[in-house]
């Protein structure tokens, strides 16, 4: 019996805070969850004070999705937290038992650990260790996050200072495997972490035996992607951003995930979703998009993701009972603009950081579709600028090297042809890697943009050659239409 209250079963779990038993609360007659945690020897130890930090801080969160704290207690040299008691599994176990996860299902159980995290985030809450193993399935699809051991209030000291690395190294964002401090951006690339291990059915970076190789990949090299991501890749994309501006707020990405996950008709094969979640404001996405291109970050450079508000201008909010059968229409258009709109957002990228591509059938950018007159909107946005156009290409430049299908859906049909379809575009991009944009010069009153670029192709070793593309509008977005 500990404190006189709680009987414990069986052992249920262990993590780096402890051990957890099922117990009961013999006082209201229910299950809880009790977490023991360990003190060191002589004495006080961080492991307590933060146990009653993680107490303090997840009762502050009144949240669905949260797993709820009852009762901290003292038994003689011990301490327990008393926790709500979640029957299921956990997202590591279902990905353990099942490999890769259907995309729906994995945006119905991640819609509702970004509600909750959206919630911490406004109440200044960051919970710094965003894993598989702390997000808890019920048999009925209800999710709760859990585990704020090592959660930070930022009105509070924190016990980690800058320099100390903590978490859990396969979902560390950039920053923090840096040594910085964790900020709501670092929950939402620990959140997209946990989508890629969702949807590959394995952690992003492999851990294993080199956690300091681990941590040098985080840092210092591009984001891993996964090919056949789908509908999820923006998402992937906004979330595992090396930049922490470029990331999307986490009541944005709880938003997208809800529609995506609200986007067939089956979902009574997968996990449903019960919670509510969000959806992305005009004021909220606002915030996010920069006035100007950000400057380079020291850990590497990505090609930017697409905002939150453009992504979601094609869709409305989710209609209501009566209208539900036009759901799936309306979602499949979100689909085509999530897709779509990436290369339009690639102008916030930093030319000599993202890198660029090559000449001959080496057209353009981003991973968006190829335009169809039936859903590009009419062109309602001011004229691209010097910049919109030289960042558009920097980037373009980028995706034709690492996903030339991609790039070779930001040529216009006419000029797809002009470079021996897909077939010739990725005989050239396909063997081209380490691209450097040297110098750019665009020219919005014609749409052409000159640049000089470095790269190195397969059997041929390092070039430099300089290219003059011809850009046209298409609706909102730019294409290529020529290269000289």
């Amino acid at each position: 019996m500990i404190g006189d209250r709680y009987s414990l079963d069986r052992e249920i779990g262990r993590g780096g805070m402890g051990a957890v038993w099922l117990g009961r609360d013999e006082v209201l007659g229910r299950a809880v969850a009790v977490k023991r945690v360990g003190v060191a020897p002589g004495g006080s130890s961080p492991d307590l004070q933060r146990a009653e930090r993680e107490a303090r801080i997840a009762a502050s969160l009144n949240h669905p999705n949260i797993v709820g704290v009852f009762d901290l207690v003292t038994d003689g040299d011990e301490q327990y937290m008393v926790m709500e008691y979640v029957p299921g599994r956990t997202l590591a176990d279902l990905v353990r038992d099942h490999g890769a996860l259907p995309p729906q299902q994995v945006a119905r159980i991640l819609a509702q650990v970004a509600s909750a995290l959206a919630a911490a985030h406004a109440s200044q809450v960051v919970h710094r260790d965003v894993k598989p193993s702390n997000i808890l399935v019920r048999d009925d699809g209800h999710v709760r996050l859990s585990d704020f051991g090592i959660a930070r209030n930022e009105a509070d000291a924190s016990l980690t200072q800058t320099g100390l690395v903590t978490g859990s190294p396969a979902y560390l964002s950039p920053e923090v495997a840096s040594g910085g401090l964790a900020t709501p951006a670092s929950d939402v690339w620990s959140l997209g972490a946990t989508l890629f291990h969702a949807l590959a059915g394995r952690p992003p970076y492999d851990t294993g035996d080199n956690v300091l190789g681990a941590l040098y990949q985080i840092v210092n090299e591009p984001p891993p992607r996964l090919p056949d991501a789908g509908e999820m890749a923006p998402v992937l994309l906004a979330t595992m951003a090396h930049d922490p501006r470029r990331r999307w707020a986490m009541t944005d990405v709880a938003g997208v995930l809800s529609l995506l996950a609200a986007s067939s008709d089956d979902g009574s094969r997968q996990i449903p979703a019960t919670a509510p979640v969000p959806v992305p404001t005009a004021e909220s996405t606002q915030q996010l998009r920069p006035v100007a291109p950000v400057p380079p970050v020291p850990v590497g450079a990505t090609m930017p993701a697409p905002t939150p508000t453009e992504v979601l201008a094609p869709a409305p909010a989710p209609a209501p009972a009566p209208r539900r059968r036009v759901l799936p229409v309306v979602v499949g258009l979100l689909v085509v603009a999530l897709l779509g709109v990436i290369a339009v957002l690639a102008l916030m990228d930093d030319p000599q950081q993202t890198g660029n591509g090559p000449s001959a059938g080496s057209p353009t950018s981003a991973t968006s579709r190829t335009p169809s007159p039936t859903t590009d909107a009419p062109t309602t946005a001011a004229p691209p600028t010097r910049q919109d156009l030289e960042d558009f290409v920097a980037a373009y430049l980028d995706t034709a090297s690492q996903d030339p299908p991609a790039g070779f859906a930001q040529l216009t049909p006419g000029f797809q042809a002009a470079s021996g379809g897909l077939a010739g575009y990725t005989g050239f991009w396909g063997d081209v890697t380490n691209t450097r944009l040297l110098s750019i010069e665009a020219d919005p009153g014609d749409l052409t943009v000159r640049y000089t670029y470095r790269y190195t192709k397969a059997g041929s070793g390092q070039t430099t050659d300089d290219v003059t593309l011809q850009l046209v509008r298409n609706g909102d977005r730019l294409l290529i239409d020529g290269e000289a």
